[in-house]
C-alpha cells in the first residue's frame, strides 16, 4: 500500500488550522456564526494556497452537527463523511475535464433534489475552464439557487472567469504564504513527521516551495526520501552574476548545467524570470519579496549591482522569448541567443543597451564606486581560438603573472598608404600668427611620393596679410545677393579672397558647400567677394545661404566680408574653383583675363577612368581593343 503523501496527511481539518490566510478565515467563520452563508462563492489564488481545503471545511461545518465558533467538530457523521469523500452533501468536481454544457445540465438536475443534511455544497474547481455554453447554462442557477444549495468555484485564473459569474459570487482571494509563516510551519511538520532537516536544506525547501503550502511541502517529502539533503536547483544567482560582469560564456554554462540534470528551457526560463522579479522588487517594494531574511538580503545585493534599468530589460528580453518558446522547435536555442544578447553588449542591436551603460555609470557615479574593477575580457582558447566556456567565471591569474597570449589585446594593424601626421617640432624662432594660419579648417597638403615610401606631409605657411580698412559696403541691390552685414575691422575683401578656396570652401557643410562648388571666384571687388554662378537659379539658392557664409567668415578672417554672387554663363565652363581648393591654390586676379594654359589638371590618383577602375577591381585583367 503506498504512503499517504504529507500535504494529504497534513491538510488542515478546521479554519484555525489554515495558515497564512487569515482574511479569508474571518470571513467565513463570521458568516457561519451569523448564519448568513452566501449563495455562492469564488475562491482564487496561486495553486497551493488553500483553496479547495476552506471549500471543503466549509461544506463540513455547513452539515456538522455540533459546531464550534464557526468551527466543524470533526468528530460528527457527517464531518467524517466530508473528510472520507462519501458525504451526499458534498459534490466536487472538475471543471477541466467536466466544462461542457451537459455536465452543467446534470448538475442543475441534482441541484434542485434533497439532501440529508442542512446544505448541498457544490464544490467547483478549475471553474474558468468551463466552456461558453457551460457558463451560460450555470449562471440562472448560481443567480437563483435552491435555498439548500451553496456553489463554491475555485480557479487560478479569475479574470477567464465571466464577468456574469464573478458579479453574483463572494470572491474571495487567496494568497501566497509569507516566509516567516512557512519556514515555521515546515520546522513544525518536519519534526511532528520525524524528518531531520537542517538549514540548508530547510532554505532549500523553502526556495523551490515559493511560498505555495503544498508545493513547499511537497519539496520536504522529497528532502526526506533523500535522506535530508538539500535539493539541487539551478544557481539562479549565476545567471544575475553574468548579467553584471557581462560574461555570456556564465550563463551558457549555467543553461548548460541545467539542461544536462533535466531542466526544461522553458520552465528554466520561467525560473529567471521569477529570480528577476524577486530583484526588481527588493529595489522598488522590499516588504512584497517572498523569501527568507538571509535570501532577500542576497538577491538585494545582486539587485543594487545590476540596477533597475537592466532588471526590467531582462525581464522584457526574456518574456519576448516565453511567448516564442511556444511554436519553438528548440526552445533551448531561444533561451541562449536570449542571454547572449543581454549579457553581450556587442551581440544587442537594442537602443536599450545605450541607455543600459549610462544607468550603469549613473549607478557608479551616485555610489561613488570609483574602486570597482574592470571587467576583464573572456579568456580565449589557444587550441580552438574562441572564447573558453565559463568565460570570466574561471579564477584570476595571480597579481605580477604574465596574461596568456589569447588573452593580450591585438596591436592595432598598420594601415598602408594613410598619411600619419608627425609629432609637431618645435621652432627655434616663434612663427607670428595670421588669421590664416590660425584657421581650424586648414588641411595639411600630402606631397606626392611613391607607395614604398611613406607619405610626407607638408604643412602650408599662409604668408601675412596686411588688414584693409573697413570699405563701404554695396547696398544689396547692386551686390546681386551679397550679404547685408558691414565689413568687421581685421577682415578684408582680399584676404577672404585668398583663403576662398584654402579655407572658407572646406569648411562648408551639405547642401551650402555643394551650391557654392558650382561658383566660379572673379576675386574681391569694391571691398566684396564677387562669385560667379553659372544661371539665375543657382545664384538665387547661393544668395539663401549667406548666412553660413557669413559665419564661416567671422573665423577663418575674423569678420564679415561682402559676397556678391553674379550671372555669369561662363562660370560652369571651368572647374578652376574645385581643382583650386583641392590644390591649396590661390585663385587668379579678377581683374585680369584667366589664361587657359595656366590651368593645371587635377592629380592623376584622384580622378580615375571607368577602365582604370575595372582594371583595379580585376587584378591581372588586361585591356583589348577590338
Amino acid at each position: 500500500m503506498a504512503t499517504q503523501s504529507l500535504y494529504r496527511r497534513y491538510r488542515p481539518r478546521r479554519f484555525s488550522e489554515v495558515k497564512g490566510q487569515e482574511h479569508v478565515v474571518r470571513a467565513l467563520r463570521n458568516a457561519v456564526i451569523n448564519h448568513r452563508e452566501g449563495q455562492a462563492y469564488l475562491f482564487s489564488g496561486p495553486r497551493g494556497t488553500g483553496k479547495t481545503t476552506s471549500a471543503r471545511i466549509l461544506a463540513k461545518v455547513l452539515n456538522c452537527e455540533n459546531p464550534i465558533d464557526g468551527e466543524p467538530c470533526c468528530q460528527c457523521d457527517s464531518c467524517v463523511a466530508v473528510e472520507r469523500g462519501t458525504s451526499y452533501d458534498v459534490h466536487e468536481l472538475d471543471a477541466a475535464s467536466n466544462n461542457g454544457v451537459d455536465a452543467m445540465r446534470d448538475l442543475i438536475e441534482k441541484a434542485s433534489l434533497g439532501t440529508p443534511g442542512r446544505h448541498k455544497v457544490y464544490i467547483l474547481d478549475e471553474v474558468h475552464m468551463l466552456s461558453k455554453a457551460a457558463e451560460a447554462a450555470l449562471l440562472k442557477t448560481l443567480e437563483e439557487p435552491p435555498p439548500h444549495v451553496v456553489f463554491v468555484l475555485a480557479t487560478t485564473d479569475p479574470q477567464k472567469v465571466s464577468d456574469t459569474i464573478r458579479s453574483r459570487t463572494q470572491h474571495l482571494q487567496f494568497h501566497l504564504l509569507p516566509m516567516d509563516v512557512m519556514e515555521d510551519h515546515i520546522r513544525w511538520l518536519a519534526g511532528d513527521a520525524g524528518i531531520e532537516l537542517d538549514d540548508n536544506a530547510l532554505q532549500s525547501v523553502l526556495r523551490q516551495g515559493g511560498g505555495s503550502a503544498r508545493d513547499t511541502v511537497s519539496a520536504l517529502e522529497l528532502v526526506s526520501a533523500s535522506g535530508g539533503m538539500a535539493i539541487e536547483i539551478t544557481p539562479l544567482d549565476e545567471f544575475i552574476e553574468a548579467f553584471i560582469e557581462h560574461d555570456p560564456g556564465r550563463a551558457l554554462t549555467v543553461v548548460a548545467h541545467a539542461v544536462q540534470q533535466g531542466r526544461d528551457p522553458r520552465t528554466l526560463t520561467d525560473d529567471i524570470v521569477r529570480h528577476l522579479r524577486d530583484c526588481f522588487l527588493s529595489l522598488m517594494a522590499p516588504e512584497l519579496v517572498q523569501l527568507p531574511l538571509q535570501r532577500a538580503a542576497e538577491v538585494s545585493d545582486l539587485a543594487t549591482r545590476l540596477g533597475a534599468a537592466s532588471i526590467v530589460r531582462a525581464m522584457e528580453r526574456l518574456g519576448e522569448m516565453l511567448v516564442e518558446m511556444r511554436h519553438a522547435p528548440d526552445p533551448r536555442l531561444l533561451l541562449e541567443v536570449a542571454l547572449v544578447q543581454l549579457t553581450h553588449q556587442a551581440a544587442s542591436v537594442d537602443a536599450s543597451v545605450l541607455l543600459d551603460r549610462i544607468e550603469r555609470l549613473e549607478h557608479l557615479l551616485a555610489n561613488r564606486d570609483v574602486t570597482a574593477p574592470i571587467p576583464r575580457p573572456n579568456p580565449v582558447d589557444p587550441s580552438t581560438g574562441r572564447a573558453a566556456l565559463g568565460g570570466r567565471a574561471r579564477p584570476a591569474a595571480p597579481a605580477g603573472a604574465r596574461p596568456h597570449p589569447s588573452t593580450e589585446p591585438a596591436p592595432l594593424a598598420a594601415v598602408p598608404d594613410r598619411p600619419v601626421s608627425p609629432e609637431p617640432t618645435r621652432e627655434a624662432a616663434p612663427v607670428a600668427e595670421t588669421p590664416a594660419a590660425a584657421s581650424p579648417s586648414a588641411e595639411p597638403r600630402v606631397a606626392e611620393s611613391p607607395r614604398a615610401e611613406a607619405p610626407r606631409v607638408e604643412v602650408p605657411r599662409a604668408e601675412p596679410v596686411a588688414p584693409e580698412p573697413p570699405r563701404e559696403r554695396p547696398t544689396a541691390a547692386a551686390a546681386g545677393g551679397a550679404s547685408a552685414e558691414p565689413v568687421a575691422g581685421g577682415a578684408s575683401a582680399d584676404h577672404a579672397a585668398a583663403v576662398w578656396a584654402t579655407d572658407i570652401m572646406p569648411a562648408l557643410k551639405g547642401i551650402t558647400r555643394a551650391m557654392f562648388a558650382t561658383t566660379k571666384l572673379l576675386g574681391a571687388r569694391d571691398g566684396a567677394v564677387v562669385l560667379a554662378a553659372p544661371n539665375e537659379p543657382t545664384r538665387a539658392k547661393c544668395a539663401q545661404q549667406l548666412s553660413e557664409i557669413d559665419a564661416i567668415m567671422v573665423k577663418v578672417v575674423g569678420g564679415k566680408v561682402p559676397v556678391q554672387i553674379v550671372v555669369d554663363s561662363n562660370a560652369a565652363a571651368d572647374d578652376d574653383n574645385v581643382v583650386q581648393m583641392r590644390r591649396n591654390e590661390p585663385p587668379p586676379p579678377a581683374d585680369e583675363d584667366v589664361d587657359i594654359s595656366d590651368l593645371v589638371d587635377a592629380p592623376p590618383e584622384t580622378v580615375q577612368s571607368p577602365t582604370d577602375r575595372l582594371l583595379q577591381a580585376f587584378p591581372g585583367s588586361q585591356v583589348i581593343d577590338e
